[in-house]
């Protein structure tokens, strides 16, 4: 009898912790955690102690039914006081370790903007069924995206921009089916844009810039109806810019600058729901597309730094709207056209081309 009292006692004991507090294994692998990280100035872990990490741990959440540890937000750049009280911004040094992945509970894994994080992204990290976020901004993270990270179905974020990402994007990217934030950019990574790009068809946001990606543009991308951002500007990106890209729907911010982007321009790009189109320092050859009209609507327009040649062509009075306008160094000649969009350019919008004349250059 005392021994089944006992046993009783035992089962309310343990029951009652999963309840009312982080399991003992949760807590354990945020202690592994955090001894592989040193943080120095302001002292964010010195709330990490007692039992419960769902209570008051800094930067730890829990889900409130399970008391299972479900979101990691550490933020090195926030509003928040312990760090207007320190008059600076984080900094932290160390890896990830592997132990966050017996977190399997995990939505999201937020270690952004501490400056001296170093390591590897921990492969295991695929294994986290219900990761939604996975944002490690802002580090010196090396290593490759892990090859499988195509199976994490219910991720819709994905930003490891600024840190020293190498190797190439995994082709498995392509399966993060619920994926709309894609942020590679100023790393290391090298390789093409996989083929399969277009199946990521919840993706809004494609930002790849500042790193060594070369090889065309894949067609598929046209396949993402969502795509807003585009960005895969400073890579070594070569090949036409494929006509179908400017057939997208709501695709508004197109950067390919400081690539080797050769061929013609698509006159599908003149006409589009592009607001902000940016294609300097390429190779792009032939006339501008004379196809201006009414859709056309552009925040900024930059074709400077090309192979252009022909006339600026008339039709591009007839734009709804151009704010910024840059066509200097290529090799166009002729009038530039009288209209509203065109009072307020300066010069260096038309600088060190062939033969263009009229205001604001020489008169003709």
């Amino acid at each position: 009898m005392g021994t089944a009292l006992f046993i009783t006692a035992v089962f309310i004991l343990v029951a009652g912790t999963a309840v009312n507090g982080c399991p003992l294994s949760d807590r354990a692998a945020l202690l592994a955690f955090k001894a592989a990280l040193h943080e120095p100035y302001l002292g964010i872990f010195k709330s990490w102690t007692g039992h419960d990490c769902c209570h008051k741990w800094y930067g730890i959440s829990c889900d409130p039914t399970t008391k299972r540890v479900a979101d990691i937000n550490l933020r090195g750049e926030s509003e928040d006081p312990i760090f207007q009280k320190a008059h600076r911004t984080g900094y932290m040094n160390g890896s990830i370790s592997p132990a966050i992945c017996k977190l399997t509970r995990l939505s999201s894994v937020i270690i952004a903007d501490w400056k001296g994080i170093s390591g590897v992204i921990p492969k295991c990290i695929t294994s986290l069924p219900f990761l939604r976020i996975l944002d490690l901004i802002g580090n010196q993270i090396s290593g490759e995206i892990p090859f499988d990270i195509g199976k994490l179905s219910r991720l819709t974020v994905l930003n490891v921009a600024d840190n020293r990402i190498t190797g190439r994007m995994p082709r498995s990217i392509a399966n993060l089916s619920s994926l709309m934030h894609l942020d590679l950019r100023n790393n290391l990574i090298s390789g093409t844009i996989p083929q399969n790009f277009g199946k990521l068809r919840m993706l809004s946001r494609a930002l790849l810039s500042g790193n060594r990606i070369y090889g065309p543009i894949p067609y598929t991308i046209s396949y993402i109806y969502r795509l807003s951002d585009l960005d895969l500007s400073l890579n070594r990106i070569s090949g036409p810019i494929p006509e179908s890209i400017g057939k997208m729907a709501v695709l508004a911010t197109l950067n390919l600058d400081g690539n080797k982007i050769s061929g013609k321009l698509p006159a599908t790009l003149m006409n589009s729901s592009i607001s902000i189109l940016n294609l300097s320092r390429n190779a792009i050859e032939g006339n501008i597309p004379d196809v201006f009209g009414p859709r056309s609507y552009f925040m900024m327009i930059d074709l400077s730094y090309n192979n252009l040649k022909g006339p600026i062509p008339k039709s591009i009075s007839s734009a709804s709207y151009i704010g910024h306008l840059d066509l200097s160094h290529n090799h166009l000649c002729g009038a530039i056209p009288a209209g509203s969009w065109f009072e307020h350019l300066e010069a260096s919008s038309f600088i060190n081309n062939d033969c263009l004349c009229g205001k604001p250059l020489k008169t003709c």
